[in-house]
């Protein structure tokens, strides 16, 4: 049967409390696999008005009513009001979710400034917010994570090899069309990406005549025809959990239509034959509808042979 991994990030305090119970609900109605992605620090979110200067960001945010899928307080978070931390005040949630049986991982420490600065910073600024991330896990959960997907689709070198040193089994910190074991610089890193292979809805939202009343048809009809290797598609708690659960579950319904399996990172990756996965280069650059330069599977890596 075709794979359609589903991929949950969990970026704010409002997301986790709110839209995860509400996704469980939405999934376990549907028979669904999943995978949740925490952010497990603060939530920050109010910081992210630093981002008005990016090109392309207030055009999103028109776009996609970021007050209405994230709500006021929220945004006030870290400006006006105090950051609550989320690993602490809501890991009775997470919890719940792995004791529901589905997959758990993680997303960030502090989103914002993740997102926000994970680009230009050095190898010990990314262990220091990896190690924070990966040690409130283990306070929540009591055992080390085996998946990581980064909050924006924000990496840098040092990053992709503190993966591998972590111990990750995967990771989806890419957009990409197929699942690969990720090279930079010619250093192959041996940790494999599987890399969203879907628009997401805030995407979409406002672009070409697409609207909440029409986009889940227009992800279905580029899900028509699988890949071989099947689908990654990341949604949101803040908004699939949340003002959008009607379009998420027009989507179970639709995809189950179309012959898929609906699940998790690690039930994908199983199904995975890891001796063929190819190598590809990790570039960086922008996709339509998002800004700021993400993390993209780049071309194939075929490193040059000498002869003798």
């Amino acid at each position: 049967m075709k794979k359609l991994a589903l991929k949950i990030d969990v970026d704010t305090y409002r997301g986790t409390r709110e839209g995860v119970p509400r996704l469980l609900e939405l999934l376990q109605k549907h028979q669904a696999q999943a995978t949740f992605l925490f952010s497990l620090g603060p939530d920050h979110t109010g910081r992210a008005i630093k981002r008005v200067f990016r090109p392309g960001f207030m055009k999103k945010v028109s776009r996609t009513s970021v007050r209405e899928h994230y709500g006021l307080k929220t945004l006030m978070y870290g400006t006006l009001l105090p950051g609550p931390h989320i690993g602490k005040r809501c890991a009775g949630i997470m919890r719940e979710v792995r004791d529901a049986g589905f997959e758990v991982g993680i997303h960030c420490y502090d989103h914002v400034y993740w997102q926000d600065n994970v680009a230009k910073q050095d190898a010990d600024w990314t262990a220091r917010e990896m190690q924070r991330a990966c040690d409130r896990f283990e306070q929540v959960f009591g055992m080390p994570a085996i998946t990581h997907g980064a909050a924006g689709w924000q990496m840098n070198r040092h990053a992709l090899r503190l993966e591998q040193r972590l111990g990750f089994a995967y990771c989806s910190d890419t957009r990409g069309s197929e699942p690969f074991v990720p090279v930079y610089r010619a250093e192959i890193i041996n940790c494999p990406q599987l890399p969203t292979t879907l628009p997401t809805l805030d995407e979409l939202i406002g672009v070409d005549g697409i609207g909440i009343e029409n986009v889940a048809q227009h992800l279905l009809k580029l899900t028509e025809t699988a890949l071989p290797t099947g689908h990654v598609y990341t949604l949101h708690a803040e908004m699939e959990g949340m003002k959008l659960a009607g379009v998420f579950e027009q989507l179970l319904e639709g995809w189950r239509a179309q012959g898929y399996e609906l699940v998790s990172m690690a039930q994908y990756f199983a199904g995975l034959d890891m001796a063929r996965l190819p190598r590809h280069e990790v570039v960086f650059g922008e996709i339509p509808g998002r800004s700021g330069n993400l993390a993209l599977q780049g071309p194939q890596f075929l490193p040059v042979r000498s002869e003798i």
